[in-house]
């Protein structure tokens, strides 16, 4: 007879998931299979704490905000989503081989995940106890401990989703910590908006909750299920990646790809600039924070099944349209700025709200591009080129957005909106490779 608290496992993940216990498993081990209700648990709950986690820590708008309210300079905020972005793509380059030497990835995973507590640890510690540069640069050496961290996380996470979840489970178990995680976010949004009186206490609260968020997701995932895997065959993704950059030159859409996706990056590099607009400058308090972030966990809940259905007809028009887009949302910031509406409450979370609906596009569009345009034979090898080329754009693009950003936050803003327009005319030129048909 089976002990309680299991049967209300396996009936918390009856309910929750596409399947039953008692199927059998397509691509997992006899082991896996049996442990897969528990695991299955764990991997929604741990999951869903971390993604709950990046949103609490959102360096585009919270970290931006808390840097903007310390009275940190405009161009060490302008780093924050570099640091962040770059930070997360370029060590796994270097990570992969080491954690593909590791028969179990769960470990880490878990130590990544105590690696991003540590860093929102250091952040708020900087809340509490600095001011001005200082504050600033303690505030990016922490982002980057937690964005190296999350590299490692990202390249562990595939893996071991592949040995302890069916593959009819996958999409679902990710999918349950991305609604539940948004949900927490959200609430997060309400309580900025309902008690901005307080809105610097919230945040620093949230930062604490975050590092907290991130040790137990750690222990959780920690405590998974998973069979000793394949330890060989690791190589350096560096090395691979520059061995292999002749592919630029020889396949011209990879070329312009690249190109096109680079000049895109302005989606993401955006939203600080906003913000600092919207406060008014360095030490001004923003009255529309939580709307802030309210207007993004809403556009990316609206609009990724949208892009996603218009990627699959054809991701290149997709790449075009976000780029006319993010580029009409960022002329729109200018425009209410011009017009003295930065500090008013509709605004500028209008303005954000269509960017991040743009920039939810250029993931989309962008992944589903590179998936099409290459076999499989060298899609691992295209991946890797076009993560070195971009890490290192990322990092150019941020410092010229902060040199950008020492004349003010609006040249900032139109430096990006015309690199978002470039984006979409070079995207223009690329292959289309969905069905052709009208969207």
């Amino acid at each position: 007879m089976p002990r309680p608290h299991r049967t209300a496992v396996i009936l918390a993940y009856e309910a929750l998931s596409t399947g039953d216990d008692g199927r059998a498993c397509r691509d997992i081990s006899d082991a896996a299979c049996n442990a897969q209700p528990q695991n299955f648990l764990r991997h929604a709950g741990a999951l869903g704490l971390s993604k709950s986690a990046d949103g609490l820590v959102d360096p585009k708008l919270i970290l931006s905000w808390l840097m903007t309210h310390l009275g940190a300079p405009a161009a060490l905020v302008g780093l924050l989503v570099p640091i962040r972005e770059a930070g997360a793509l370029l060590p796994q380059l270097f990570t992969a081989a080491r954690i593909r030497a590791l028969a179990q990835r769960k470990w880490a995973w878990s130590f990544a995940a105590f690696g991003q507590g540590l860093g929102a640890a250091i952040i708020l510690a900087a809340a509490l106890a600095l001011e001005g540069a200082l504050a600033g640069g303690v505030i990016l050496a922490g982002l980057a401990v937690l964005a190296v961290s999350r590299s490692v996380a990202s390249v562990a996470y595939k893996d071991v989703l592949g040995k302890t979840i069916d593959k009819g489970q996958r999409g679902t178990v990710t999918g349950l910590a991305g609604s539940w995680s948004a949900l927490v976010v959200i609430a997060f949004a309400l309580t900025l908006i309902f008690f901005s009186e307080a809105r610097a206490l919230i945040v620093t609260g949230a930062l604490a909750l975050a590092a907290l968020a991130w040790v137990l997701a750690g222990g959780i995932f920690a405590a998974l299920t998973e069979d000793e895997g394949a330890t060989e065959g690791g190589a350096n993704g560096f090395t691979e990646a520059i061995a292999n950059l002749h592919y630029l030159r020889d396949d011209p859409q990879l070329a312009r790809f690249v190109v096109a996706r680079g000049l895109l990056t302005a989606t993401a590099l955006a939203p600080p600039y906003l913000v600092m607009l919207a406060s008014g400058g360095p030490g001004a308090a923003l009255e529309g924070l939580g709307a802030l972030v309210l207007a993004s966990a809403l556009a990316a809940l609206v609009s990724s099944y949208i892009w996603g259905r218009l990627a699959d007809r054809s991701s290149r028009r997709v790449l075009i349209l976000t780029g006319l887009s993010g580029a009409a949302a960022l002329v729109m910031t200018l425009v209410f700025a011009a017009l003295g509406w930065a500090g008013s409450p509709l605004a500028m979370p209008l303005a954000l709200f269509a960017l991040m609906i743009a920039h939810q596009g250029v993931r989309l569009g962008r992944s589903t591009y590179l998936v099409d345009m290459v076999g499989p034979d060298l899609r691992a090898v295209y991946t890797a080129i076009a993560n070195t080329v971009i890490g290192v754009i990322l990092l150019a693009s941020g410092v010229f957005g902060a040199l950008a950003a020492l004349a003010g936050a609006a040249t900032a803003l139109g430096l990006f909106a015309g690199m978002s327009a470039a984006g979409a005319f070079v995207a223009y030129g690329l292959k289309e490779l969905g069905d052709g048909s009208d969207i």
